[in-house]
């Protein structure tokens, strides 16, 4: 106890039993490396004191300080996973758990703890159908765990990643196999990144992490009542995970601001109208900037052919449109190295599974 006590008390470390055989393990992104290789050696100490040595092979670099196996989930911290990955995880910590009695699993996160968050929530949605009715507890437990602590630092995309699964599961989520083609992205309501009102948005789409388009900078001015519409045509074909970045490009200066981000899979949209408010953007929900009762619109089709009847949505008069993508700032994507390196304006890095027992490791 006293070393739990130990590890408490020091702000580099927080280690939580959500249940008995789930384990929180957190750091901020901003611990130093030095410190953060004791502090696991501190982890490890405990965990085989009180969990004995039923590890799973290493290979992660601190494989001397932990004799457990390390499964990678990689993706950007503050972000949603695949929900592809989702599964997985939960599988693997499923077959884990059902091997042994005595085998626990170790969240290790290093950054925000919405990433925990989201494992701990998907896991608690699948035990509900695959668990054994002796586990209701546990889902208790990892319930008020994850409303207590991660609901508040959680990212709008989280949660719904996290709905998704369990919609999935359920059966209350149907799976929409169709092919979607984006035509529109109009933001209804500006939000204030320029001194003199307005900003210069520009969009960077990716599908399953990668970038497939990125549009030209807009450039519009007047109160937050107006509405701005980025348009591409053809439409886009879009299927599977998706990640949509509004950036503002400041003015007369090599910089860029996120203004919204959003994540979705088309497998569960149905609808070719679909609108995210300001509660649903990451981010964007706590920043002061975007009007209240902004909103992003989403305009599909089930084809790439323009969509007829749209004329309304045209730009007027005060939107400019500036195509020369090849601006570096622009050109620039913050997510092409985030297994190896923090980026930009998010703390993009490594994610882990460690049985440690057994680890899922979000670095």
């Amino acid at each position: 106890m006293s070393l739990l006590q130990a590890l408490d008390e020091s702000y580099e470390v927080d280690l939580v039993y959500i249940t008995e055989r789930i384990i929180s393990v957190s750091f901020p992104s901003s611990v130093e490396e030095q410190s953060y290789a004791a502090n696991l050696r501190e982890v490890a100490s405990m965990l085989r004191s009180k969990h004995g040595h039923n590890y799973l092979q290493a290979h992660s670099k601190y494989s001397a300080v932990f004799l457990s196996q390390v499964l990678d989930f990689g993706w950007p911290d503050h972000h949603a996973p695949a929900l592809d990955k989702i599964c997985s995880i939960c599988k693997a910590m499923d077959t884990w758990l059902s091997a042994d009695s005595h085998n626990v699993v170790v969240i290790h996160n290093k950054g925000n703890r919405g990433r925990t968050g989201v494992v701990v929530a998907a896991y608690m949605h699948y035990s509900n159908i695959s668990a054994s009715a002796d586990q209701a507890l546990d889902r208790f437990a990892m319930k008020r765990f994850y409303e207590d602590k991660v609901l508040p630092v959680g990212q709008p995309s989280q949660k719904r990643y996290v709905q998704y699964f369990s919609g999935l599961l359920s059966g209350h989520i149907k799976i929409n196999n169709k092919p979607l083609f984006l035509h529109h992205v109009i933001m209804h309501g500006i939000p204030n990144f320029e001194s003199k009102g307005g900003c210069r948005p520009f969009l960077k789409i990716y599908q399953a992490m990668q970038p497939v388009y990125t549009s030209g900078i807009y450039n519009v001015q007047g109160d937050s009542q107006t509405s701005i519409c980025i348009t591409i045509e053809p439409g886009l074909l879009l299927k599977g995970d998706i990640l949509l970045k509004c950036y503002h490009k400041r003015h007369r200066s090599p910089s860029r601001d996120v203004i919204f981000r959003v994540q979705f899979h088309t497998c569960a949209v149905h609808d070719l109208g679909v609108v995210f408010g300001k509660e649903e953007l990451d981010e964007t929900f706590k920043d002061d900037r975007f009007p209240e009762y902004g909103k992003v619109e989403f305009v599909f089709s089930f084809g790439p052919e323009k969509i007829h009847g749209m004329g309304h949505l045209e730009n007027g008069p005060s939107v400019s449109v500036d195509y020369n993508t090849q601006d570096p700032l622009i050109r620039w994507d913050s997510y092409e190295n985030f297994n190896q390196a923090t980026c930009e304006d998010t703390t993009e890095g490594k994610s882990r599974l460690w049985p440690t027992s057994f680890w899922p490791h979000f670095h």
